[in-house]
């Protein structure tokens, strides 16, 4: 079992950043691949970005390219997505995910955390 925990989350303005951070424990051999999703109010959850354990591979949804950047520091079994010129339509619970390989599913999921963007 491997165990996410998110932290990072708050309350910005428009245009402002923030940086989430995902911790892992357990076991941490199955967090090859990372992944960022975010889920808002009344919708589904929707994918943000990938990683892979090199960090050679990495993925975004189109609507925070060159806005966002996910990275990981293995030693700290720890993901992070840092957020820049951050919009309204951000806002959602952002959530880390884990799993083997980034071609399937996550098997992990943490509890998520909260992002609002004012505008």
């Amino acid at each position: 079992q491997v165990q996410l925990v998110e932290s990072g989350g708050g309350l910005v303005q428009a245009g402002g950043s923030l940086r989430l951070s995902c911790a892992a424990s357990g076991r941490t051999s199955s967090t090859y691949a990372m992944g960022w999703f975010r889920q808002a109010p009344g919708k589904e959850r929707k994918f943000v970005a990938s990683i892979n354990w090199s960090s050679s591979e990495i993925y975004y949804t189109d609507s925070v390219k060159g806005r966002f950047t996910i990275s990981r520091d293995n030693a700290k079994n720890t993901v992070y997505l840092q957020m820049n010129s951050l919009k309204p339509e951000d806002t959602a619970v952002y959530i880390c995910a884990a799993g083997s390989s980034l071609n399937t599913a996550f098997d992990y999921w943490g509890q998520g955390t909260q992002v609002t963007v004012s505008s």
